[in-house]
């Protein structure tokens, strides 16, 4: 079942990574049946981490994108649309609102945006093969897993 682009939605989220997914769920649980535009990383950050420990419900932790996935499944089983594809730009100025996307044209009567952040890089070739293996994105998971163990300076790390 393809997503169809030609009727006023009533709900459309621009983003999929936690919030938007989040969003999409109690949206969709509601009957609204959501339209969720995904940009270009469904799960979003999430999807850069590897093991999640605080995130209730998972004593052992759970990875990002096997997180992000749950979320997107259970999304779609309560009646959500994911469309994977960019917005180009949105219309406010009156209703219903006009979300411009790569492949065409969405309306809406309401507009959530959750488009996250994303991680700003360095652009060391190291970076992304130990991204997840002693570099991460998140301070958090940083502070927590380095707790009590001696840093290396960026130097030696970039030898590797």
């Amino acid at each position: 079942m393809g997503v169809t682009l030609s009727n006023v939605r009533k709900v459309v989220i621009l983003g999929a990574g936690p919030a938007g997914l989040t969003a999409a769920i109690y949206l969709a649980r509601d009957g609204l049946n959501p339209l969720v535009i995904t940009g270009d990383l469904v799960g979003g950050q999430l999807m850069l981490t590897s093991l999640v420990e605080n995130f209730p419900g998972f004593p052992d932790g759970i990875l990002g994108p096997e997180l992000m996935d749950l979320f997107k499944k259970q999304a779609e089983r309560f009646g959500a649309e994911l469309l994977y594809d960019r917005v180009v730009r949105v219309d406010f100025k009156g209703q219903p609102f006009k979300i411009v996307t790569e492949s065409g044209v969405v309306e809406a009567e309401a507009v959530i945006i959750a488009t996250g952040a994303s991680a700003r890089l360095l652009g060391l070739e190291a970076e992304r093969k130990l991204l997840g293996k002693g570099v991460s994105v998140c301070a958090t998971s940083m502070v927590h897993s380095l707790r009590g163990k001696m840093l290396q300076s960026l130097v030696e790390v970039i030898r590797l």
